[in-house]
């Protein structure tokens, strides 16, 4: 039996079709379905659907072969113990540092000014404000960072951002942007020797169904 660790919405929808390249469609809507193991076509192949932030866990520690995890999960939350032998190029966005429109960024860093920075991803805020040389304060959220710069929590966040319509409706603006997104593929090193065979085809034939990347 093969296992594949996937997240409800974006990604699960993305990965749908890179799925049908190998010859794999799911038999079930997560949407509607109350099921967390959900069936395919294929009698071998079942899908677990789990937090998007504990795919590298589930891959990692067995509990699925392999799974598709964004790459912002995979540097905040650990992803050195996982074979990573694909960029998916699906789930795309940026992460970036934002803030509200009239706060002078560029000037409160070239003043050495300490940040309050909100953010669920405080691995990459911090590494980033330390290779800038950048001195901040980190407060962890879980949701609506958009709240933190227009209520004083925090004087910028550090986010996902996809179009940018959500940090325009909120009136603020992204002044940094810290990396490219997209999502992986993430295979149990265990997994792969032992089931080698049955894991090799299905990631060539994924490999084969990736876009191509527009900017190469």
């Amino acid at each position: 039996m093969i296992t594949l660790a996937l997240s409800k919405g974006r990604i699960f929808e993305e990965t749908l079709p890179l799925l049908a390249a190998a010859g794999i469609s799911v038999l079930e809507d997560p949407e509607s379905s109350r099921k967390l193991i959900l069936p395919t076509n294929q009698a071998d192949v079942r899908v677990v659907l789990v937090r998007a932030t504990d795919v590298p866990t589930y891959v990692e520690y067995g509990g699925a072969d392999l799974g598709v995890a964004g790459r912002d999960v995979l540097i905040e939350h650990g992803g050195a113990g996982l074979y990573q032998p694909l960029d998916l190029r699906i789930a795309k966005c940026r992460m970036s540092v934002a803030v509200r429109d009239d706060f002078d960024y560029d000037n409160a860093v070239r003043q050495g000014s300490r940040l309050r920075v909100a953010t669920k991803y405080t691995a990459i805020a911090r590494q980033h404000f330390a290779d800038k040389g950048v001195h901040v304060d980190l407060i962890k959220l879980y949701g609506s960072m958009e709240l933190a710069p227009l209520t004083g929590l925090a004087d910028a966040i550090v986010d996902l951002v996809s179009t940018g319509s959500t940090l325009k409706a909120n009136r603020l603006v992204e002044v940094e942007r810290i990396m490219d997104i997209s999502s992986r593929l993430v295979v149990n090193q265990a997994a792969l020797k032992l089931k080698r065979d049955q894991l090799k085809p299905l990631i060539d034939a994924i490999a084969s169904a990736i876009p191509a990347d527009p900017a190469a």
